[in-house]
């Protein structure tokens, strides 16, 4: 059928393919071994567990949240903002620095470079000038104003004259006015609040600043005190690299011995292996050739009874053939039929002719007096032996490595006690303790003065608060006393005092606002320029860059910090790079680059990475000579075999008779075909005959050819004759080339050893040396890495740094700043609140003279008349239909403000 020609065109390509692929197998394995020298890479390094190094605990938290009085700070935040717009000037500030290096001198001036500086830095203070220039001028005019403006109502002007016209809108203004000095007085209520808050906050902000000195003190002492044993720590942790190594060296057998091994075994083992199963190929042909024997000795005797059997039978059946009853017609066809397959009886393979094969059994038996694979495993043993041998020839390099190691770590115990870091910060410790007693001895000067400050700033705001209470008790008392009914000169004394209090806060408004409006202007040129060239920058960094600005402080000193410090101003450190390295709790050895100073690298390098270490392994030599695979006895049995006989036995011939039916035609076939014939015969002796000789027939397969069958089907252990004959066939194709291979593969193996093992042996400590100095690696890693990191962590240094910011601007700067913003606003606002008490005053206090209105019905109009004091009235003619008669009145007091 078409579908099984392909199945079968289909298995065959898969096994040929299979083929190919075994064969690309065994060609790159082949060149695996045939390439002892390839390079291997070493094994992954155990990662060690040097723990971790004592951390340092900081109390310090620079951070400053104001409350509800920031709403404050951002506002005069943005004021200032609005005042000096301009970004921060560092290279106008780094210019004047460096031009002015050698000190202040006025000639300098003139040179048209400063000249240009000092109109860079008017530029940037413009805002400031202005503001500045606004609170002189009011300083310098308000007591000019406030002269004038008694001289002028001394002469009965400006508002001095007793006199009030009455107007319709009267009402109108007064209530416009007392509107607008109610607000006004509002305002100067919240800036005196502001004001105050601000003055409270320095205050209670006392407190946090000497919280923030003392976790600041103990931070440091914190940091003295936790880095010695923090160094401790990482000298002692060599001993974890140490121990690992000292392990290593304690397993350098199963370690660098088992590497050797493996790069030997895939010459070694595969040729073993080879010969290993030649040894079992000897055994099983031995057994195939002692079944073919048995076999032959059997299937000769037993086909000769056979033949001979069968030709007896064939001359009995042909006599009875013979009788002549079968001459008769009807009898004489079925008789010359049975007569012409009597050819048929006879044996078909011919075992008699086939030679025996005792020879090679008998050499067969020679060759397994000698047990192959016993000396095949001596061989396996005797290679397995490597890392023991490996061992033991390298006890003394193991034991001076050891030695060593305890040098190189007594080293750097030695090395870390030679620099006197723990007294040093004990030192360092003692002289913190001082400075914060020193500290702590001026808390009460500081609060003596907070509070002088305190009483200065409150009895400025008490000066305001006088105004204020003149301006809200003058608003009281007028606008209770006032009287719509009463007439200008008639107002009731309650309404008189309120004005009276009016005048009052103008009064003082005008002897206390310069005064005010000059501590604001003093503040806010202080303080604003505070804020905008210190707090600002620092608050950003800004200044930082000023500072690390190249060749600030010394034409010939490139960087101020290390200067200062190391006295090596061409180190990279830079005060900014230091903080941030601080702020971000770093090591204090890099954030001061100490390694600029001492290198932890090359001394590690020098002390660790001992170049000793790897001379000591250079001489390693391991000697694998007395390792033998297969002695001389092992290989003559190998050649014993291959020229034992086995490959010039006939295998074809055997097979050709093995595949042969034991007789030409079956028997049994044959016995009923003659009883069939026999039936067709007349009853009778021959028929009885014929039968009989069936029988006979039927018996010598029984008795003789089913035996021989068995023989020729099951020998020994099952296995066909077939089977034993082709396991032999097998086995003797091409075997002296095989054995020949093996032996050529365990001479090989044999010289990779006992010559090229020196380079073996020298790739595999390179690479053990290597895994060693690893763990050294990883030991000079994790130092590097918390010297980085964790060892002498440098965060008291930034706090110390954001504390002072904290304190100097959030809680001074920021207050000082909302203060005079807070009175500043007081003073603008005292200028309409003297406008309005005035103005108001007007309406509540009680005139000298008033309007008075006659009606004359007969003219249809209004005449003004004027009363004076005597009575007498004079008329006056007036352009107005509603002229006013102007009446004086004797109970109006004279002259009063």
């Amino acid at each position: 059928m078409l579908w099984t020609r392909w199945l079968v065109l289909l298995l065959w390509w898969g096994a040929t393919s299979a083929e190919q692929q075994a064969d690309e197998r065994d060609g790159h394995r082949a060149e695996v071994r045939s390439d002892p020298r390839r390079q291997r890479s070493p094994p992954p390094l155990e990662p060690l567990d040097f723990g971790f190094v004592p951390a340092a605990v900081y109390e310090t938290h620079a951070y400053y949240e104001p409350g509800t009085i920031g709403i404050l700070f951002h506002m005069v935040h943005a004021f200032l903002y609005v005042v000096q717009p301009n970004s921060f000037p560092k290279d106008l500030i780094v210019r004047i620095i460096q031009q002015n290096m050698g000190g202040i001198k006025i000639e300098e001036w003139r040179k048209p470079e400063n000249v240009v500086l000092l109109l860079q830095w008017i530029h940037y203070e413009s805002g400031f000038l202005i503001c500045t220039a606004f609170g002189i001028v009011f300083v310098v005019l308000t007591p000019i104003v406030a002269t004038c403006f008694c001289m002028c109502r001394c002469c009965d002007n400006c508002g001095g004259e007793m006199h009030q016209r009455q107007r319709k809108n009267a009402d109108c203004h007064r209530g416009f006015f007392t509107a607008s000095l109610i607000a006004t007085t509002t305002f100067i209520i919240l800036g005196v609040l502001v004001a105050y808050a601000a003055n409270h906050n320095v205050s209670s902000q006392i407190k946090s600043t000497r919280r923030l000195i003392n976790t600041n003190m103990r931070d440091l002492k914190t940091f003295a005190n936790n880095t010695p044993s923090q160094i401790e720590y990482l000298t002692a942790q060599y001993t974890t690299a140490k121990n690992k190594v000292l392990s290593d060296l304690d397993n350098i057998g199963p370690l660098l011995g088992a590497r050797i091994h493996s790069h030997l075994e895939k010459e070694v083992v595969p040729a073993l292996d080879a010969a290993l199963r030649m040894a079992a190929a000897m055994r099983e042909t031995k057994e195939a050739l002692e079944n073919v024997s048995s076999a032959l000795e059997i299937l000769q005797e037993g086909m000769g009874k056979l033949q001979a059997s069968l030709a007896g039978e064939r001359s009995s059946l042909s006599n009875t053939l013979s009788d002549p009853a079968c001459t008769n017609g009807a009898v004489s066809p079925t008789c010359n039929t049975i007569r012409s397959t009597l050819p048929q009886l006879g044996i078909n393979a011919d075992f008699s002719k086939l030679p025996n094969v005792n020879y090679a059994l008998a050499n067969m038996n020679n060759v397994l007096k000698i047990d192959l694979s016993n000396f095949v495993q001596k061989g396996y043993a005797s290679f397995n032996d490597t890392p023991a041998l490996v061992k033991e020839q390298t006890r003394n390099i193991v034991t001076g490595v050891k030695s060593m190691l305890d040098k190189i770590g007594n080293e750097i115990t030695a090395f870390s006690k030679m620099f006197p870091v723990e007294s040093s910060l004990a030192n360092f410790t003692i002289f913190l303790n001082d400075r914060h007693k020193v500290i702590e001895s001026f808390y009460p000067q500081v609060d003596q003065m907070d509070f002088y400050r305190w009483i200065a700033c409150v009895t400025l705001l008490c000066t305001v608060v006088l105004i204020l209470a003149f301006n809200m008790l003058g608003l009281l008392c007028g606008t209770c006393g006032y009287d719509k009914q009463a007439s200008p000169t008639t107002r009731g004394c309650l309404s008189n005092t309120g004005g009276n209090l009016l005048m009052a806060g103008v009064g003082f408004s005008f002897i206390f606002a310069w005064g005010l409006m000059g501590v604001v202007t003093t503040l806010f040129v202080v303080g604003g320029n505070v804020e905008k060239l210190m707090c600002e920058p620092l608050a950003n960094r800004q200044l930082f860059k000023i500072i690390d600005t190249p060749f600030l402080v010394h034409p010939e000193k490139r960087n101020f910090l290390p200067g200062m410090l190391f006295q090596n101003p061409n180190i990279d450190l830079t005060l900014g790079s230091m903080y941030r390295e601080c702020y971000e709790n770093n090591g204090l050895y890099h954030a001061l680059q100490l390694e600029n100073i001492f290198n932890i690298n090359s001394f590690l390098n020098r002390t660790v990475y001992n170049k000793d270490l790897a001379k000591v392994f250079e001489g390693v030599q391991v000697d694998l000579k007395d390792i033998s695979l297969l002695d001389r006895a092992s290989r003559d049995n190998l050649m014993n075999f291959a020229n034992s006989g086995v490959g010039e036995i006939d295998y074809p011939a055997y097979l050709a008779e093995v595949n042969k039916g034991v007789t030409v035609v079956d028997l049994l076939s044959f016995c009923s075909d003659l009883e069939d014939q026999a039936d067709q015969l007349p009853r009778g002796a021959l028929e009885n005959a014929l039968k009989g000789h069936a029988s006979s027939i039927r018996a010598i397969h029984r008795e003789q050819v089913v035996p021989l069958e068995q023989a020729m089907k099951y020998v020994r252990a099952r296995s066909t004759l077939s089977q034993s004959i082709k396991l032999l066939q097998r086995t003797s194709n091409d075997l002296p080339v095989k054995v020949t291979n093996i032996l050529s593969a365990i001479d090989a193996a044999e010289y990779l050893i006992t010559h090229n093992a020196s380079h073996v042996v020298k790739q595999e400590t390179k690479v053990f040396v290597q895994s060693l100095e690893g763990y050294f690696k990883q030991y000079t890693e994790w130092v590097k890495n918390s010297l980085t990191a964790e060892v002498a962590q440098c965060k008291p240094i930034s706090n110390m740094v954001d504390s002072m910011e904290i304190v100097a601007c959030s809680f001074i700067i920021d207050s000082v700043n909302t203060f005079w913003m807070g009175l500043g606003a007081c003073c603008i606002l005292l200028i309409p609140s003297i406008i309005f008490s005035v103005k108001l005053a007007k309406y509540y206090r009680r005139m000298d003279t008033e309007d008075v209105f006659e009606d004359r019905a007969e003219t249809g109009n209004r005449d003004e008349q004027v009363c004076d004091i005597s009575g007498n009235v004079a008329p006056l003619s007036s352009p107005y239909n509603d002229t006013l008669t102007w009446f004086p009145r004797a109970s109006a007091p004279p002259g009063e403000w």
